[in-house]
């Protein structure tokens, strides 16, 4: 899809594609409207592809007091892994307890009881201190009590948002990246009545008439929508991650910590190949306009926590591959902690401007859900030809897969539904191998080359594969292969792919490598 094939009018607009206006988006095209989601950078730019990788239902949260978030959590969480197999999968996790610091146990069993209730199964296991020793090696034994082991979920939240986006525009949605919405207009009764917009790269501007805005663009949604509540406004919190080679503690689950110094909860856990440690939890005082990074600050941090837990690691940013930093929409009325800042949305309505910001990637749906219902009043009663039936029956048959790896096709059908079918019967069976020790397969890079609305390297490398996280220096030793392999699908020359190659490594070195900044 081009700019200049934007169509005058929509039903509905949806400004962000995060995860929140990637479901949003979703819902609404599913629902039978004529939808248009606009993304000013790339999708899933933001804190949507930066976060913890977690479809989890919020233990934490039971400490807070907030049964009802972390209950629609657990159910989301469900949800998700029975609709996404492949792309959302069950994850364990494994959290010990010290006698010194921490939650004590009697809190933890409580606390698991209550989770596992809520997801109507147990949920939850008691480790002995001998039985915690040979699961953690290394573990630090000052102190400790016994550990607790329990269930949650893990996706790649980039493909999330994709698989959310490209199936709207598979039922009939249209989705542009690199496209801002500047202004709204308002008809003589105050009603959003037109857009002005514009696309990034050529400047070009267009108006589309709309009844209706749905502001998900997070972070950034009081640009479009100031907090209509005195006193109560986004407050940007920025979470950190560290990634490690898997070799350098290969762990198959989750440990989960209490941080010694303020008593956070943090993570050590395998994802794509890799071990990420994170996260930070701090008032974001970067640019808000460029990429954010971590500091060598929450780098410490992190490593003191880790190296606290397990002493005979000594893990240090001698062997980090790289780090990521992402940016939460946190709805504030008071300067509390920010751990203890509540993670619940908030739906701010204005004459078709709809505003919705806050919450968890975990329940994305409930956020939409209550974005469309503020939304209803200025929505058509008409809507289209409604195309869900279109995504259902089987997604490749068993003639077209059949060179191609198990674990491959599962990947596949998660990280792209109905598409899948398409790269296996359209690119050749050579491609359907992992790209050195990331999990990523290099028939995705020519699929996301061809299909996936890719405007800079940037893109095809740390959002639509994320080769750019789990390979040292972003994986630079392989540009020119990536770049013979996606030449004949990109329309760049050879001029162009210089630039992108040097834009990228330049981009990847401030914002993605080690940190080396205060």
């Amino acid at each position: 899809m081009k700019f200049s094939d934007i169509k005058k009018e929509y039903d509905l607009v949806v400004a962000g594609g995060g995860i929140t206006g990637a479901g949003v988006f979703h819902e609404a095209v599913k629902s039978g409207y004529r939808v248009l989601l606009l993304e000013a950078k790339d999708f899933a730019w933001g804190t949507s592809s930066r976060s913890s990788k977690m479809v989890h239902g919020g233990l934490r949260y039971l400490k807070q007091g907030k049964f009802l978030l972390t209950k629609t959590a657990v159910k989301e969480r469900e949800r998700l892994l029975n609709q996404y197999p492949g792309l959302v999968t069950p994850l364990k996790f494994i959290m010990p307890v010290f006698d010194n610091y921490g939650p004590s146990m009697s809190a933890m069993k409580t606390g698991l009881l209550i989770y596992s209730l809520m997801a109507k199964e147990k949920q939850h296991k008691i480790y002995t201190k001998g039985r915690t020793l040979e699961k953690i090696p290394g573990i630090r034994r000052q102190n400790l009590v016994s550990a607790v082991g329990f269930k949650d979920a893990q996706v790649d939240d980039a493909r999330l948002v994709l698989r959310l986006i490209f199936d709207a525009c598979l039922m009939g949605g249209t989705a542009l990246n690199y496209t801002k919405v500047m202004g709204v207009e308002r008809d003589g009764k105050g009603n959003v009545a037109a857009l002005d917009v514009m696309d990034e790269t050529s400047l070009a501007k267009a108006e589309i008439r709309t009844k209706v805005l749905v502001n998900a663009t997070g972070v950034f949604a009081e640009k479009l929508h100031p907090s209509p509540v005195k006193g109560f406004h986004i407050r940007p919190l920025r979470g950190s991650h560290l990634v490690f080679p898997l070799e350098l503690f290969p762990i198959t689950r989750v440990l989960s910590f209490i941080h010694p110094r303020d008593l956070r909860p943090v993570f050590l856990f395998p994802w794509e190949g890799a071990l990420f440690l994170g996260t930070t939890d701090v008032d974001h005082d970067q640019d808000m306009e460029t990429e954010p990074f971590v500091t060598k600050k929450e780098a410490a941090y992190l490593l003191e926590g880790i190296n606290h837990v397990l002493p005979g690691l000594d893990i240090s940013l001698a062997g980090c591959i790289s780090s990521i930093a992402g940016v939460r929409p946190v709805l504030s009325k008071k300067k509390k902690d920010p751990s203890r800042e509540s993670r619940e949305h908030a739906v701010w309505k204005d004459k078709g401007l709809i505003t919705v910001t806050g919450g968890k990637l975990t329940t994305f749906r409930m956020l939409a859900d209550d974005a469309l219902k503020a939304a209803g009043p200025y929505l058509s009663k008409q809507r289209q030809e409604n195309y869900v039936q279109k995504m259902k029956g089987q997604i490749f048959s068993d003639e077209i897969s059949r060179d191609v790896p198990e674990k491959a096709l599962e990947r596949l059908s998660g990280r792209y539904g109905r598409l899948a079918g398409q790269m296996i019967s359209q690119y050749d069976k050579k491609l359907f191998t992992q790209i050195e020790d990331a999990k990523s397969l290099w028939v995705e890079l020519c699929h996301a080359a061809e299909h996936e609305n890719i405007c800079h390297l940037s893109d095809l490398l740390l959002r639509r594969t994320r080769i750019g996280l789990l390979l040292p220096r972003g994986g630079d030793h392989l540009l020119n292969r990536i770049e013979a392999l996606c030449k004949p699908y990109l329309p760049w020359d050879e001029k162009r792919w210089d630039t992108e190659k040097k834009s990228y490594m330049e981009l990847w070195t401030k914002y993605y490598s080690p940190p080396l900044k205060t």
